[in-house]
């Protein structure tokens, strides 16, 4: 009763204060807009205190007066809220970068491309494919020795000087962390013997992994051209360089399928880290530059590059719910734009979250429409009067050898393939290929097998004819 009197005071008093302005309008014709505002005010004010009151006398209610703090977002907690927020499709046009490639890290499958196969300059994405080759073919425990030309690179660098030893791996934290160019060139003089021979390395892995269209020319992403000669023998100018679709690719390879995957990922999200040179005259310190580690859950790893030519880029990859997507992105503006790629990278993760779910391929399925054997026409035999039958094996062919499913649109779906040879005549020789068995979705082949045959398969011929002249004469 007390609140309720207290009120009507309130109200009692604004409704007096009105009355001693409208009485004022009259010397004052200027404010009459004003007063009619008021007048609202206490009309709604009225109504929403009867309504109060009747609810509290009906229901019984009880007010209890509490302050609200307002909760400190997080930029993860943020980055969440786009991942989970963001609609099922995506434009060309929302994205800063100019080429950029949304994948699935497992099959390989391009869930969204721009530009995806423009060969584009890298920058300092470059030093992912100098980690796995350094992983995969030196002992990270490795003294390296700063040549003269290592201690002359521009920045960013860690300032080593000539002829200072650090360990190999002390090396990789600075070049992955905070992407110093004169570690990364020391790292690949010691691996590579010289910058010749490990750019060499790197295009020789390149291949390995499936990518065409990549050119490393530099072991730290720096702007740089050279002269190849093609297949056709003419000469041609090439740009340090790749893909997007490639970057995405080797990063899935880093992550997934390379034998140094574990110590890839273990390197890469590290958040600090500090080392001296080997006789412990001068202490580093490093942090790591990769801001998606901190910005999104399930940030796997990741590299920045910037260059003049490159502009902004990145590569990286997150895992969501057993999906694993790598996003590249190139050209992805230039200073002061340097937060674009983050946004990007959020609108394609959050896209890839919403818009794709997982599902397994069936390998029973797909081999259980394979015959175990199949007729080889005019093919000699044990006895006359059979028909000449091979078995038949199967080789893997593709270079996802643990795909295990894919990802998919809501309305997409997986389906199986056989084609095979129906019609076989002898000669045949062992390991012939003679068909193929693969899932698809569309048009996209995954989980491709080789269908081959397991022994010879010789034609018939005179001899084998007299053969069994002399089997049933003698029978």
């Amino acid at each position: 009763m007390k609140k309720k009197e207290k009120t009507k005071e309130i109200l009692n008093d604004i409704i007096e204060c009105q009355t001693r302005i409208l009485n004022d309008i009259i010397e004052r014709p200027a404010k009459i807009i004003i007063a009619i505002i008021l007048i609202t005010v206490t009309v709604l004010l009225l109504e929403s205190s009867q309504v109060y009151a009747a609810m509290t006398n009906h229901f019984n209610i009880t007010t209890t007066h509490f302050t609200v703090a307002t909760p400190e977002v997080t930029m993860s907690e943020t980055s969440k809220l786009a991942a989970t927020q963001s609609d099922n499709t995506i434009t060309d046009d929302m994205l800063y970068a100019r080429s950029a490639v949304l994948m699935d890290a497992e099959s390989g499958r391009i869930l969204y491309g721009k530009e995806e196969n423009e060969i584009m300059p890298m920058a300092s994405t470059t030093k992912i494919m100098t980690l796995i080759v350094t992983l995969e073919n030196a002992n990270l425990e490795d003294i390296v020795t700063v040549s003269q030309y290592a201690a002359s690179m521009p920045d960013v660098q860690l300032n080593i000087r000539e002829g200072e030893q650090y360990y190999l791996k002390d090396l990789v934290y600075s070049m992955m962390l905070e992407s110093h160019n004169d570690s990364a060139v020391a790292i690949a003089e010691h691996v590579g013997g010289d910058i010749e021979h490990f750019s060499k390395m790197m295009n020789e892995k390149a291949k390995k992994i499936g990518c065409r269209d990549s050119f490393f020319i530099t072991p730290n992403g720096l702007d740089a051209t050279a002269t190849v000669t093609a297949r056709d023998g003419l000469q041609q100018e090439v740009i340090h360089g790749t893909t997007a679709t490639e970057l995405a690719k080797i990063m899935s390879y880093c992550i997934l399928r390379s034998p140094k995957k574990e110590e890839f990922v273990k390197i890469t999200q590290t958040r600090s880290y500090s080392f001296t040179d080997i006789e412990s005259k001068r202490n580093f310190s490093c942090n790591n530059h990769n801001a998606l580690l901190g910005m999104m859950e399930g940030a796997i790893s990741g590299k920045t590059g910037f260059t003049g030519k490159a502009g902004y880029c990145y590569v990286g990859a997150v895992e969501s719910e057993g999906r694993i997507f790598t996003v590249a992105l190139l050209a992805c503006g230039w200073p002061s734009n340097k937060g674009h790629k983050w946004k990007d990278m959020r609108k394609l993760i959050g896209y890839g979250c919403n818009a794709f779910h997982r599902e397994e391929f069936d390998e029973k399925k797909l081999l259980a429409n394979i015959p175990l054997t199949i007729t080889i026409e005019n093919g000699q035999t044990k006895k006359l009067g059979e028909r000449a039958k091979c078995d038949l094996t199967l080789i893997k062919e593709n270079a996802c050898t643990d795909c295990k499913g894919v990802l998919l649109k809501e309305e997409e779906e997986i389906s199986e393939k056989l084609l095979i040879k129906k019609n076989l005549t002898a000669p045949a020789k062992k390991g012939e290929k003679i068909g193929m068995t693969y899932f698809c979705v569309g048009d996209e082949k995954y989980d491709q097998y080789a269908i081959l045959l397991s022994g010879d398969v010789p034609a018939i011929d005179y001899q084998w004819c007299l053969k069994q002249v002399f089997i049933l004469w003698y029978k």
